[in-house]
């Protein structure tokens, strides 16, 4: 008979056990529904300004709207991370954003559909907000990493799943079934949630902590020498990635092209690069440096935007690749630093960075519809190319920052 060890009598999942499996199964079942949702309606903007009569800016506000809500959702949920419990919050967070898709799919205008996006940016603020922390509470320290990779894949599967899905849905049935087909996948991953996921055990709410507590490692982090510019990174590394990926679309579906929303969202497949990116980027981040790892990845997104001009399928293929493998390097590389840089209130650092970075998403991602309407891809590429340059010049003022610090110390 197999005796419990230490760390399983202490509460704590264990790889290898069944309840640790079921932890895992839950969470990545939560953030393939939450990231599934939240940008199916990429591959479907296009659809939204034939159907509505609105320019691309203005459909981008499809996914603005949530990302922008999500922004402020995030910060303050990790403000009242230390209060939440995580389970019951989780649960509602995925039931309350499969009802919201369903809301969407029959919405019956334009403003009715951004209104529902925007709440349902309220909604899927549970997850991701929680789960890193139930898993840094509840898992044995030694198999953390291993289950935070495991619910990081399931975000990067929905990322590339609620495109392609809906994509492929859009085709053959139209936007409303697409949206609410992955309402429905949010219902069957609540389900699956709500069964495997196990109470926390090592969860100790706090209660009382004032908006002085809260504001004191806010403003602390905003003065720190390094900190915002990371937090710029973030916001801008998101821009430049949503953008592009706003508007291949637009260009893709129109001469010379002429691809339908099945095949545009194929096109989204390359997202998986990022799994394999972002731990592959952590390791060299932490071999050669975090400045130089941003400068490598602001060179492939350019490298990849370049190789987006010319009017070739694959040629464009190619450049999403080399845009979202740069993304992933930068944001796993920039994201990583938050919590180094941050001497305290890491919770707090950590919120700033998810604020900054889908605000990025959102005003970055909709400015790009204007620039789209008055010159096409060519305006996204240059708005995009300056977003990357002044990326570089905050990598440039963190390497000199750091180069100065390292001497002083």
């Amino acid at each position: 008979m197999i005796q419990p060890t230490a760390n399983a009598r202490a509460g704590y999942l264990e790889r290898g056990t069944p309840a640790y499996l079921r932890a895992n199964l839950a969470l990545f079942a939560a953030g393939f529904a939450t990231f599934s949702s939240m940008y199916s309606v990429q591959p479907l903007m296009p659809a939204f300004s034939r159907e509505f009569g609105v320019s691309a800016a203005v459909s981008s506000l499809s996914l603005s709207v949530t990302t922008g809500v999500l922004a402020f959702t995030l910060f303050l949920a990790g403000l009242m991370s230390g209060a939440i419990e995580r389970k019951t919050v989780m649960a509602a967070s995925l039931l309350g954003s499969a009802t919201l898709s369903l809301v969407a799919a029959i919405a019956p205008g334009w403003t009715p559909l951004l209104v529902a996006r925007a709440f349902e940016g309220f909604a899927l603020g549970g997850v991701p907000a929680l789960a890193i922390a139930y898993l840094s509470e509840e898992t044995d320290p030694e198999d953390l990493g291993t289950a935070t990779g495991l619910y990081i894949a399931g975000t990067a599967c929905g990322g590339m799943g609620g495109r392609v899905i809906a994509g492929l849905l859009a085709e053959a049935f139209g936007w409303r079934v697409a949206i609410a087909s992955l309402g429905l996948i949010g219902f069957v991953a609540a389900a699956v949630f709500i069964v495997l996921l196990p109470r926390s055990r090592n969860f100790v709410a706090q209660r009382g902590l004032t908006l002085r507590q809260h504001a004191g490692p806010v403003a602390s982090h905003m003065r720190h020498n390094a900190l915002p510019w990371v937090f710029l990174c973030g916001f801008l590394f998101m821009g430049a990635f949503v953008s592009v990926y706003n508007y291949v679309g637009y260009r893709l579906s129109e001469p010379p092209f002429s691809l339908g929303q099945g095949a545009i969202g194929s096109v989204f497949v390359v997202y998986m690069l990022g799994i394999v990116t972002s731990a592959v980027a952590g390791k060299i981040a932490d071999r050669h440096g975090r400045p130089p790892m941003l400068i490598f990845a602001i060179v492939l997104m350019a490298l990849g935007l370049a190789l987006m001009w010319p009017d070739s399928l694959l040629a464009i293929i190619v450049g999403v690749g080399l845009v979202t493998i740069g993304f992933f390097a930068g944001h796993a590389t920039a994201s990583g630093w938050v919590g180094l840089l941050a001497q305290h209130g890491k919770g707090h650092a950590a919120g700033l960075y998810l604020l900054g970075y889908y605000l990025g998403s959102s005003v970055v991602g909709s400015l790009g519809g204007l620039f789209w309407s008055g010159y096409g891809w060519a305006g996204v590429a240059a708005m995009v190319a300056v977003v990357l340059a002044l990326g570089l010049v905050a990598v440039i003022r963190l390497a000199v920052w750091q180069r100065r610090t390292a001497a002083g110390a």
